[in-house]
């Protein structure tokens, strides 16, 4: 018997995070860099996200981006994770996404989000409002339709009419039944937040509608997911996101990732100490025996059929150590056990 483990796909999510010391074209190469890496060990889809105005994020233009993976790969599927739909006219999506397919043939994944952008700034700039996000049911139908030629205007997607490229939806809550009600695949996070996670497929599954995109519910599960030769290491791996994030609660933007050696003996208020420690609890993170140990208990929990791995840290040798020690774990072809 097979075990949940070597019968899921494993996936990166990279968002092309901005480390102290360096800068952003730098994020955006390593990201790159990292998704041949990951297609090497055998990865199944490398994506790319979406963030506007944000100092510690490089990634603003995913389909720009996802462009140079792709072009930098072979064989890995390269994807979205995700174009934020409020923010875009879904004629421009399609069409983006279709110059992609035509590029990259059978390649291409149409990862979809229903954020805006993160403050009041950005959405200004971006021409949105927070409003715009209870639109996502209809803005996904009218991207879908741009595909089948089913837009009421008489106007065509080029090169986008006819293509195939498979959409997922990021969500959590409603998303999950727009998703549902769609009949695309979901993702959806994250692995800490287990009983927010399960409630959400539970409803996806319950009242999912086959659709031309899938026959039937396609979950894929995301999370941090840190993999060391002890757990002290893999804990270390967590720590610059664990406080960049705790930053960004407490003072409202979120910062470059700092290396974690400049983290651990900081001061911090309460509050910030409560966020951080919250970051660092409940994550996939231990040795590889340890972290197959808690895979397999969220793939037999979840029924997932793909984890999509979204971790950030300051160390990029360590962290594509980790992806090199999980891709063991998952049986990966490139994948080679580490002692």
């Amino acid at each position: 018997m097979s075990s949940p483990i070597t019968s899921a796909r494993f996936s990166v999510l990279d968002r092309s995070r901005i480390r102290e010391g360096h800068t952003g074209p730098e994020a955006l190469r390593d990201t790159v860099r990292l998704a041949q890496e990951v297609e090497r060990l055998g990865y199944h889809r490398f994506w790319v996200a979406e963030h506007h105005g944000v100092p510690g994020v490089a990634g603003s233009a995913p389909t720009v981006l996802a462009a140079a993976v792709a072009g930098a790969t072979r064989t890995i599927r390269v994807g979205t994770g995700g174009v934020m739909l409020p923010n875009h006219r879904p004629l421009v999506v399609a069409e983006q996404f279709g110059v992609l397919e035509s590029l990259f043939p059978g390649r291409i994944d149409m990862g979809l989000g229903r954020s805006v952008g993160f403050t009041d700034g950005v959405r200004k700039a971006l021409g949105r409002d927070k409003g715009d996000a209870e639109d996502f049911a209809a803005q996904l139908d009218e991207l879908l339709g741009w595909f089948r030629g089913t837009s009421p205007t008489g106007v065509r997607a080029r090169p986008a009419e006819g293509l195939t490229v498979p959409p997922f939806v990021l969500a959590m809550g409603e998303g999950a039944a727009i998703a549902a009600r769609a009949g695309l695949p979901l993702v959806i996070g994250d692995l800490r937040d287990r009983d927010r996670m399960l409630r959400g497929i539970d409803h996806y599954r319950d009242r999912f509608r086959p659709s031309v995109w899938a026959s039937e519910p396609y979950v894929v599960v995301s999370g941090t997911v840190a993999v060391a030769a002890t757990p002290e290491e893999a804990r270390r791996l967590l720590v610059p996101e664990a406080w960049s994030m705790a930053h960004s609660r407490t003072h409202g933007t979120f910062p470059p990732l700092p290396p974690a050696e400049r983290v651990e003996p900081l001061a911090m208020t309460a509050r910030e100490r409560g966020l951080y420690e919250s970051g660092l609890a409940g994550q996939v993170a231990g040795t590889e025996e340890q972290v197959a140990h808690a895979l397999e208990s969220v793939l037999k929990e979840t029924g997932a059929q793909e984890v999509l791995v979204t971790t950030s840290t300051h160390d990029r040798e360590a962290l594509l150590d980790s992806y090199r020690r999980l891709a063991a774990v998952a049986g990966l072809d490139g994948g080679t056990t580490r002692r």
